[in-house]
């Protein structure tokens, strides 16, 4: 069976930025082979807030701590491979629970309401995020058909070195078990979707994937056609140097149904491009994206308020940068990221149709990071960040959030 020719789990690339050997159990019988591997994290965070109304110039700071998950929740995998007729096969189910309740009572178990709403939200529960299967071989690529990692926007967050910390939006915790890392603050969220995807061959490097998507009602009241994401990549090994190039790019289109329409349909879409370049114990990345109508990229969520509903598309962009440096079992590391949306969204100053040119928000952040890795399964973390936001829209406000958070993660 070549275990090398199918696509790892999203926890094993994980593992790879954390500079840990995989310690799956596997178990095989027949011709048939099932591999169980996971995480599991937990972090103190420190967090002081500042916030000024641009309008009045009153400002307020909080100051709070949380025992939470990072940018990852928990994670458990089951993964099954075999080989029949010369076709590599593979199917991945993977559940991802996290350590937060949204219960305001110590010790009742998660499902509790906060607010005393006597309703409970979905994200406190256990997050179902692969569930696909897989076929092919080095001959002609790979299917895939089911829920998986997005393309656009999946090598960035994979690159990241707070994919295994906290990172920038540290103020998201419960119920959602993540603080979302730096996504909104260089790149958007690339999500686990429904998906049918061709994945090519590697041929002296190069390598392409494109397929069909679950499309998203963000507009209008139909999705006719599915999404559609590609990516292309090229990685290289010379001269003690490592690196990895690729763009890529996401579009979608609804309709109307009804005439007039209520909300105005269109179309949204997306690119990108990154660089990932290692020499010895030093790895560099870059990156940087578009957007026309995709959603808020401050938010970092694609087709969530991508207009006005009068067909105003919002304009997003973002690069990211990041450095880091490997000490023996240490590594450490700075990463910046910016992400900004103009015009388009909802709250748009001067009424329905009117474009502002004074509606806009800014998201930065950068992160200061420790990782050490204890032994090759716990890897240690510490993360300064801080972020900056900057609303001038209807709401008009600058936030200044700095965090201090140390924890740890587990890889098995």
């Amino acid at each position: 069976m070549q275990h090398n020719l199918s696509v790892r789990p999203l926890v094993l690339a994980m593992l790879a930025c954390a500079s840990t050997a995989s310690q799956a159990v596997s178990f095989t019988h027949n011709d048939v082979t099932l591999d169980i591997n996971g995480t599991v994290n937990g972090y103190y965070v420190f967090r002081n807030a500042e916030s000024t109304n641009l309008a009045t110039g009153a400002s307020t700071t909080t100051k709070n701590s949380e025992l939470t998950n990072g940018t990852l929740p928990g994670w458990i995998n089951f993964v099954v491979t075999t080989t029949v007729n010369e076709q590599d096969i593979k199917a991945h189910i993977s559940f991802a629970p996290g350590i937060n309740s949204n219960s305001q009572v110590i010790g009742l178990p998660i499902g509790n309401n906060a607010g005393g709403a006597g309703t409970t939200d979905p994200f406190s529960q256990i997050d179902t995020r692969n569930a696909y299967f897989q076929f092919g071989n080095n001959n002609w690529g790979t299917l895939k058909f089911g829920r998986d990692i997005g393309l656009f926007a999946s090598n960035i967050i994979l690159s990241d070195m707070t994919l295994i910390g906290v990172g920038g939006t540290t103020n998201a915790g419960i119920p959602y078990n993540t603080t979302f890392g730096m996504i909104g603050h260089g790149y958007m969220y690339t999500g686990f979707q429904p998906q049918i995807t061709y994945t090519t061959p590697t041929l002296s490097g190069f390598q392409a994937s494109a397929g069909i998507f679950q499309p998203s009602s963000f507009a209008g009241d139909q999705t006719v056609a599915p999404g559609f994401q590609a990516v292309g990549s090229y990685d290289w090994k010379a001269s003690g140097t490592t690196g990895k190039l690729w763009v890529g790019g996401v579009s979608q289109t609804t309709s109307c149904s009804m005439n007039p329409c209520a909300v105005e349909s269109f179309t949204a879409s997306g690119y990108e491009i990154g660089a990932k370049v290692g020499y010895g114990n030093f790895e560099a990345v870059a990156y940087g994206f578009g957007g026309n109508g995709l959603g808020l990229s401050t938010v970092g969520a694609q087709f969530y308020n991508g207009s006005d509903g009068n067909g105003n598309k919002t304009d997003s962009v973002g690069y990211f940068l990041q450095g880091t440096y490997k000490f023996g079992a240490t590594k450490v590391g700075v990463n910046y990221g910016e992400n900004k949306d103009k015009n388009g969204f909802v709250g748009i100053t001067g009424g329905p149709g009117m474009q502002s040119p004074l509606n806009e928000i800014t998201n930065k952040a950068y992160t200061v990071g420790v990782y050490h890795s204890l032994n090759k399964f716990i890897t240690l973390v510490g993360e300064y960040n801080q972020e900056k936001i900057h609303n001038v829209s209807d709401s008009n406000y600058d936030n200044n959030n700095r965090s201090l958070s140390l924890g740890g993660i587990i890889f098995f």
